[in-house]
């Protein structure tokens, strides 16, 4: 069997315009105080891939546009909806006022691991991600619903950011899109 890599032109993306208009997934996925230009442009970038509702930018997090995040967006900042809240803890009771649950995303007692996770159907989430050296803040657990963790099984006590978000948007992906 031939595996020959296909051609951009032969992908069949949606246009900017055709991506606003798209259904999207039911998640929000939270910065908190990130201060990576390139992992905040990398999470755009996996949001795109797929259809995220929106990202709501906290704290220190950088807001588009900048040329540092768009090495690792590549447009997907421009497509991606986005809201910028200054305080992390309050874009976190906003949501949960406007209807969704949220979870951090953060190595914690009774924290729910991520292969253990189970959705409800209908249901509207959000998850927050953390600083990179100190994660969730408390205060923000505290506010959440609960929270996710990544199983791990090496000698590393973490995983880089727009890693983490990666993996997470990928399994809220195949929970909540095949229902």
């Amino acid at each position: 069997m031939d595996h020959r890599k296909l051609k951009v032109t032969e992908m069949n993306r949606l246009s900017v315009e055709q991506f606003k208009a798209a259904d999207k997934l039911p998640l929000v996925v939270v910065l908190d105080n990130i201060r990576s230009l390139h992992n905040i442009g990398s999470v755009f970038r996996t949001a795109d891939a797929f259809r995220l509702e929106r990202i709501v930018l906290c704290g220190i997090t950088a807001c588009p546009p900048h040329p540092e995040m768009h090495k690792t967006a590549l447009g997907a900042e421009f497509t991606v909806d986005w809201t910028y809240v200054n305080n992390t803890l309050e874009a976190v009771n906003n949501l949960r006022s406007e209807g969704y649950t949220v979870f951090s995303i953060e190595q914690a007692e009774h924290s729910t691991m991520l292969d253990a996770l189970q959705l409800e159907f209908g249901k509207r989430y959000a998850v927050v991600m953390g600083n990179e050296v100190k994660g969730v803040q408390q205060e923000v657990i505290d506010a959440s619903d609960g929270c996710i963790e990544i199983p791990q099984f090496g000698t590393k006590h973490s995983l880089n950011v727009s890693v983490t978000a990666g993996i997470v948007i990928w399994d809220f992906f195949k929970l909540m899109a095949h229902r």
